[in-house]
Parts: structure tokens; sequence; C-alpha cells
């Protein structure tokens, strides 16, 4: 599957082009459009980076049409935008955010420093979507089956 989120004027609705595996294309809409990373994007860098499979975006791939996330998914995708916005990332730093994000989900453990690595790949598409110019877009591909 492959998305594209184009960057529009800020304050308009934003949308991203989902073209799926099986060959259908649609636009799926979102917030409004501004200069922070988009929140669908958001989701679909960490559900890649943590390789979540009942995620928002496994389920489009799968034929969804944009239902809402499993609430584990919501949670790790905060979680790691969260690690992401620190100074410095630490693994006793995340584990404390771990701590206070994931409390609502008893018995989540996760790896310090795979979130580490997702916090990062988000922070690099923070800095990409912060360059582009109305009318640039991303695009990423998902994992196929």
């Amino acid at each position: 599957m492959r998305v594209t989120f184009p960057r529009l004027p800020d304050h308009e609705r934003a949308w991203a082009l989902v073209e799926r595996d099986d060959g259908v294309v649609y636009r799926l809409y979102g917030g409004t459009a501004g200069p922070r990373l988009p929140h669908d994007i958001m989701h679909l860098v960490v559900e890649r980076e943590l390789r979540i499979k009942d995620g928002i975006w496994a389920g489009i791939a799968a034929g969804a049409t944009g239902e809402l996330p499993d609430p584990r998914a919501e949670l790790l995708t905060d979680l790691v935008s969260s690690a992401a916005a620190l100074d410095t990332l630490t693994q006793e730093k995340i584990r404390r955010l771990a701590a206070a994000k994931l409390s609502a989900m008893p018995g989540t453990e996760v790896d310090p420093v795979v979130i580490a690595v997702a916090a990062r790949a988000l922070q690099v598409e923070a800095a990409r979507w912060a360059r582009l110019r109305v009318g640039e877009e991303l695009t990423y591909d998902w994992p196929g089956k």
C-alpha cells in the first residue's frame, strides 16, 4: 500500500491519498493542515516502526476504510511522539514515559530501545514535513503482506 500526504495551506482540511495493494484508491480525511506533522503520519510511522498489526494502517491495508485503531496503537503512538519531543532520549526517560502513557493498559511492556528508534523516525519525518512547501507531498509505502 502507498499513502501520500500533500502539504496543504494551513487550516484546510487535511487528507491522504491511499492506494491499496488490491487496487482500491481513495482519500482519507484527517484534521486540519498545519506546520506540525499530521497525526495520521505519526500513526503510520509508529505503527510501521513498531510493527503494530492491529493499528489503523494495517487495518486500511487489509481493507478497512479508516476505523479507529486499537487503543493500544493510539497509546503507543502517543508514547513515541512524547519520546520524540524529549531533548535527550535515554532508556530511563522512556521507561518513565511508558509507565505514565501506558498506565491505562497494565502489563503492556515496551523495549526502550525500540521506542527510541521509532521516536527518531518521527523526528526525521517531522523535519521532512517542516521543509515541505504547500503543494509538495510525502509518500510512504506500507509493508506488504
